[in-house]
């Protein structure tokens, strides 16, 4: 019985910091960086004192929250650098992007560095923001990608990403689409007015 003590304290603790995890991901994307470490408690089930023995700060339990987010990330843009069209893999990036932050609404605020005292991704943001900047140089010799972007417009366009509400989530993602749709028509240095995706009511 002795030898088995340690495994299950170690399975229990596991479980526990997966439930917090699960509990964290799901509020942030639902409510953002707001929710606070004793609602995430609540819905994990666990006591705060569970809570703050895993995960000593919010910084510590919404970086690593967000560990995947930030691969998916990466992956998008390596997959938008990946394209022999620049132009191209530049207009996946973006159309992905702005899903991926439609889903998860806590993901935006933590890329867009909303919470600094909560949040610590700088090195991953500015990681993606550099590969970013290297397929918009790319895009612009294809003469596709008009010639006065810069990289701070897509920080904006993700501000302005932000500001999507909708009554549930897929109405969310389909507005994201059609937002996605409209800023690679604003970047296009020459806009072709193809169909936008259908659009969602926006909530009130």
């Amino acid at each position: 019985m002795t030898g088995r003590l340690p495994h299950n304290l170690r399975s229990d603790a596991l479980d526990n910091r997966e439930r917090i995890l699960y509990a964290a991901r799901a509020l942030f994307a639902a409510e953002g960086l707001d929710v606070s470490m004793r609602e995430i408690a609540r819905h994990a089930g666990v006591g705060p004192a569970t809570l703050y023995r895993r995960f000593p700060t919010k910084q510590v339990l919404v970086t690593e929250a967000f560990t995947d987010e930030m691969r998916a990330c990466h992956a998008i843009v390596d997959e938008g650098r990946a394209d022999p069209d620049p132009w191209r893999g530049f207009c996946l990036v973006i159309e992905k992007i702005c899903e991926l932050h439609a889903r998860n609404r806590g993901f935006t605020e933590a890329f867009m560095s909303a919470h600094p005292k909560e949040v610590d991704l700088a090195a991953s943001r500015e990681q993606t923001l550099n590969a970013l900047a290297e397929l918009a140089r790319r895009a612009k010799k294809t003469g596709h990608l008009r010639a006065d972007f810069v990289l701070d417009d897509l920080i904006l366009m993700l501000t302005a990403h932000r500001g999507i509400r909708a009554t549930s989530a897929a109405a969310r993602v389909a507005a994201s689409r059609r937002f996605a749709a409209l800023v690679i028509q604003a970047f296009h240095a020459f806009p072709e007015r193809s169909p936008l995706p259908e659009g969602a009511r926006p909530a009130s």
